[in-house]
Parts: structure tokens; sequence; C-alpha cells
């Protein structure tokens, strides 16, 4: 009675042992990926000291998102999810621990750094609508709400514990030891997933199917349906205008702040703090009624904190803008795909969730890339700053939408 009292919805998803298990196990792996990302920036920036190659690095790692992941929803659901977890893990985990090996024996360049984050970009994107599908294979429908936003707490309490671990390490010992951690978390997770048995009947192919096919059915099947196109139409806004500051942190650190890898492991954690507890009201809450409004007024506080911290003027108070960035960023990213979940046919599934990856993880890449170069020409805050203010042009739009919205996408969605 305690449990359910304190964690309301989120506890009868945790009593579900394959899922507690799954939770436990992307939570670690998700340390290791924050690890990762705080490295490879941090390490991209130390090699050049550029704008331009640090977007270039978090493009190759991200870009993956935007192109594979397109077709690694369709491969999904022709192969089943947990063959194509498995694989892609195994992927990772060697890269990663190579990449700490050239580390460590000073055998590194941007060069080579940009060959790994692509392959290893490229592993982690086929792996994602996987990732994301099989939660729906883990839990009943009730509970899908809470599962949903506990798997986002899971990732962004590794957003307070990955870079908080990395930033320790970088200077204690190096990115190198940090790559060879990330490896071992990745390693974790591939043994719980390799303990996961499920039911999967592979997709037989049909006469005329094609790769191709099955994933312009997808394109199609979002561009159809009014409520699942709104959401990626916000979700993409989101993406390119204000989600890339997270891939820039390392410049904005250095250049506006001037704290190095400290003031950059304070502005990650705070974004992780605001997400964590975001999160966990979500799941807690366990309702897929009013995600709607939540979704709409996201895109609001997002821009504004994204531009408050930019002019915050001390490091402190910009991890405190950041970290409300986390919770209305959180907010947003859980509403979004509930929303979608709850709408989407089980056939579509993985094929749908891998344009959700696009949209909202891949396409932060392209933002990353344009952003850094255009603050080489009109600085940090004037070029990411912008792009924020400009992201309340979407949320007007979007309240214009929103009633209609409402009854399209908080219904009885398909089983």
């Amino acid at each position: 009675m305690l449990r359910t009292s304190v964690f309301g919805g989120a506890a009868s998803a945790l009593r579900i042992p394959i899922f507690r298990n799954y939770f436990l196990g992307h939570f670690i792996a998700s340390i290791g990926r924050w690890m990762y990302r705080m490295s490879i920036g941090w390490l991209a920036w130390d090699l050049t000291g550029s704008t331009v190659w640090l977007g270039a690095v978090a493009f190759a790692d991200l870009v993956p998102s935007a192109v594979l992941t397109i077709f690694a929803g369709a491969i999904t659901d022709r192969f089943g999810y947990m063959r194509i977890i498995r694989n892609s893990l195994v992927v990772v985990m060697s890269l990663t621990a190579l990449l700490g090996v050239l580390v460590i024996t000073n055998s590194i360049s941007v060069e080579w750094l940009m060959v790994i984050a692509l392959l290893s970009g490229s592993a982690e994107s086929l792996g994602q609508p996987a990732r994301l599908a099989i939660v729906n294979a883990l839990v009943p429908k009730h509970d899908l709400s809470s599962a949903i936003a506990l798997g986002s707490t899971s990732f962004n309490a590794s957003r307070i514990v990955g870079p908080s671990i990395a930033g320790l390490l970088i200077l204690a010992t190096g990115p190198g030891v940090v790559m060879l951690l990330c490896a071992l978390a990745v390693f974790y997770f591939w043994t719980v997933v390799r303990r996961i048995h499920l039911e999967e009947k592979p997709k037989p192919k049909k006469q005329g199917d094609s790769l191709w096919r099955e994933t312009l059915a997808g394109f199609t099947y979002v561009l159809d349906h009014r409520g699942i196109r709104f959401v990626m139409i916000l979700l993409t806004a989101t993406s390119l205008l204000v989600r890339p500051v997270i891939e820039l942190l390392s410049s904005i650190a250095d250049r506006i702040f001037h704290s190095g890898p400290t003031g950059l492991s304070m502005m990650l954690s705070g974004i992780g703090v605001g997400a964590v507890a975001a999160s966990l009201v979500l799941a807690r809450r366990g309702q897929t009624q009013g995600l709607t409004k939540v979704l709409v007024w996201s895109t609001f506080g997002t821009g504004i904190s994204v531009w408050a911290a930019l002019h915050a003027p001390s490091i402190q108070l910009a991890a405190l803008a950041f970290s409300c960035m986390g919770v209305f960023m959180l907010c947003g990213n859980v509403s979004a795909q509930t929303l979608v979940q709850n709408n989407v046919s089980n056939d579509m599934r993985a094929r749908v969730l891998g344009l959700f990856i696009v949209f909202g993880h891949g396409l932060p890449a392209l933002g990353a890339l344009v952003q850094g170069w255009l603050a080489t020409f009109f600085g940090l805050p004037a070029a990411v700053g912008g792009s924020a203010v400009l992201m309340l042009t979407f949320w007007v739009w979007a309240m214009f939408r929103q009633r209609a919205m409402i009854g399209e996408l908080e219904g009885v969605g398909e089983d």
C-alpha cells in the first residue's frame, strides 16, 4: 500500500519482473551513453578548440538517427525486437571499447573520432526503435504511460550520474578510461536482454514487399494520422531549434562561462535533475489524459529556458535554467511518445517509433551542425538563443490546434 501511494501508477509497472530487469539494464546503459557523449564532446573540443568540429562530431554521432532509423523500424517489424537489440549492443560495446584503447594509447585523432562516432551512432540507431517498441510487449496497455515515463526516468537520471562520473574521471584519468567504463555498462545491458525471452514471430515477407516499401508505409501512416502528425511536427521543431544546445554545451561551458569540464558536467547534470523530477511525476501520474496540453506547453517552456540559460550571469544560474529546460524537454518527450504509442497500430509500431526517433533524436545532429556553424559568425548566444526564441512560433501554432488534438490523441488507442 505504501509503495503504491508513493509511486502511484509507476508501482504496477515495476511489479512486473521482466520490465523491472529491463528498466535496470537500460538505466545502466544510459549512464554509459551519457558518459560517452560527454567524453567525445570534450575530446573533440580538446583536440581542435573548434565549434565547427564539435558540431561535426555531434553530427557524426547523431546523424544515423536521422537516416538509418528510418529503415530500422521496418527491419525491427520484420525480424523482431530482441534480435535487433542484442546485435546492436554488441557493436556499440565493441566500438566504444576500441575508442577507449585508442585514446589511452594516444592514437586518436579527430578524424578517427568522427569515424567511430558515426559507426557507433549507426549501431545505436538500428537498436533504438526496438528499445522503444519493446516496452509495449513488456507491460499491459494500462501501464504503458507509466512504463514509458519510467524508461525516461532511467534515461534522464543517467544525465545526472553519467556526466558527474565522466567529469571527475576526465579530470583524474582522461576520457579513455571513461570509454572503457561505457563499454562495460553496455555489456551489462546486453547480459540483461540475453535473459529476456519473448514469443516473437518474425513478420513473413509478402510478395512484392521491400524494405523501402515498408518504410514508406510508415511515413504514409504518420502523414495520414492527424494526431500523430501533430506530435511529429512539434517534435521536429524542438529537435531542430532547442534540443541541439546539449551537443554544444562543451563550447558554451568554455566560451561563455569559462568553466571547462566542471561547468559542462554541472549543466548536463542540471538538465538531468529537471528531467528526472519531471519523469517521476509523469510516471506516478500514469494517465494519458492531459498529455496533449503538457506537450504543447513544453514547447514554450523549453525555448524560454534555453534562452535564459544562455543569458545567465553565472554558471550556477545557467545550470538552474538548464534544469528547467530538462523539466519541459522531458515532459514534451514523454507526452509525445505516450500519445504516439497509445494511438499507433501494432503492425506499424516499430516503424512509427523509428520515425519518432528520427524526428526526436536524429534531427538535433543537424541542428547542432547548423548552430555550430552560425556561432562562428554571430556567437553562441545569438545562434542558439535565437533558435530558442523562434520555437515560440510553433507554440502559438500548437495552441490554436490544441483543442482538436485532445480529442484526436487522448481517446482509446488501438489494441
